[in-house]
């Protein structure tokens, strides 16, 4: 029986000419596997025809939107995760799900290889690789691009000796990755880091610089999952997909960063993620009314790991693992209602209602109705200070 290859498949230049070159160099046949998580642009149809016209033994596509939306996003929604407090891990929250697809697809193909489009730079090459070991050890993994030195000059010469069915005179001068959660831009002009992003470089937002009225709307949560939006009921991926509309129109969620990649480089980015970064700064903020303190406070740490975990490729990890189980129990009593203002590229919290909210008017009030019994403050407050007290004593005596 002839060997068989599975190759990570995105339609473009790289891994539609990975399919023969991998079929010469091997001798295997190759299985073309499309993931979708709502990345938009051509239709999955198309790309697997693509595939098979590239000479693929078998393309399969995979509708994985709902998926993508309920096991991945929502997970990172309910951690707030942002790298570097800023980055709402676009892509890195794709792989491991694309990476699930791949395997499935090894098992059932009977194959005994994996193969990825990535480069020798990127982050990718580590979140496929080491999540294909972690699901999959016994599978062996084979990366055109960066192993054999493949240059765009030379993807562009074998597809034209083969005639292979790609428009190679199409060439974006960036390198994207989008799905339904963000859009990530990067390369050509953007690596000098003292140019600034041009209107070209934007899909998911409009600029947020040209005047047009604010947009008010209500997300509900039920335990830390969006449900409704302006009291309609709404799926996970229908939540992200219209805050990506409205929060889009308003140009809230442009990210311009100097990241500390994996690989230990620096690399400059530009993100869009307006459902992403509306979400989040609303459920941070309902969190902000029904979590406890120290609990809040402990969260906060968590979500920082978690995100480093998940951006580092360890998403099938028993960290990241024990971390969900401790974000999940956080979620219990994050329900309610938060109120955004979308406007001038922001997305502002302005209301928030909760039947399980820890704000008791009564505690807070500075106006009648204050049932704050203030008389136990002054000892709360010199047993609170006591330890630095005691310890300027000790210091003022040494320096004496």
């Amino acid at each position: 029986m002839t060997e068989r290859v599975v190759l990570a498949y995105s339609g473009g230049l790289d891994t539609s000419v990975a399919i023969g070159w991998i079929a010469q160099e091997t001798g295997a046949e190759v299985v073309a596997v499309a993931v979708d998580v709502g990345q938009g642009g051509e239709d999955m149809e198309t790309i697997r025809q693509r595939a098979l016209a590239c000479g693929a033994v078998e393309a399969v596509v995979a509708d994985a939107r709902d998926e993508f939306a309920e096991q991945y996003c929502l997970p990172a929604l309910q951690t707030n995760a942002l790298y570097m407090e800023r980055y709402p891990v676009v892509s890195a929250l794709s792989r491991p799900l694309i990476v699930k697809h791949l395997v499935q697809a090894a098992k059932m193909h009977g194959a005994d290889t994996v193969a990825h489009g990535c480069t020798g730079k990127g982050n990718d090459q580590v979140r496929f690789e080491v999540g294909i070991g972690a699901l999959a050890p016994d599978l062996k993994v084979i990366a055109p691009v960066r192993d054999y030195a493949w240059t765009r000059e030379k993807a562009i010469a074998w597809a034209e000796e083969r005639n292979l069915p790609i428009d190679v005179n199409k060439r974006s001068p960036y390198s994207i990755d989008q799905n339904v959660w963000g859009r990530a831009v990067e390369t050509g002009f953007l690596e000098d880091i003292w140019n600034a992003p041009i209107e070209d470089v934007y899909s998911y937002t409009q600029d947020p610089t040209e005047p047009r009225d604010a947009d008010e709307l209500v997300i509900t949560f039920d335990q830390g999952v969006p449900v409704a939006i302006d009291g309609e009921t709404v799926t996970v991926l229908q939540a992200i997909q219209e805050l990506n509309r409205r929060a889009g129109a308003q140009g809230v969620g442009r990210i311009d960063i100097v990241e500390d990649r994996l690989v230990g480089i620096k690399s400059r980015e530009v993100y869009e993620a307006p459902g992403a970064i509306a979400l989040i700064t609303a459920h941070q903020e309902l969190e902000n009314v029904t979590l406890e303190r120290d609990l809040a406070r402990f969260k906060r740490q968590v979500e920082q790991r978690w995100t480093e975990l998940v951006y580092d490729g360890l998403w099938f990890s028993p960290l990241k693992d024990a971390l969900d189980t401790f974000v999940a129990d956080t979620q219990r009593h994050v329900s309610g209602e938060v109120r955004l203002v979308l406007h001038g590229g922001r997305a502002v919290v302005n209301g928030r209602r909760s039947e399980q909210s820890l704000y008791d008017f009564n505690l807070a009030t500075y106006d009648e109705g204050d049932n704050f019994d203030q008389s136990l403050a002054k000892g709360f407050v010199q047993l609170w200070g006591l330890p630095s007290k005691i310890a300027a004593k000790r210091d003022l005596r040494g320096a004496k």
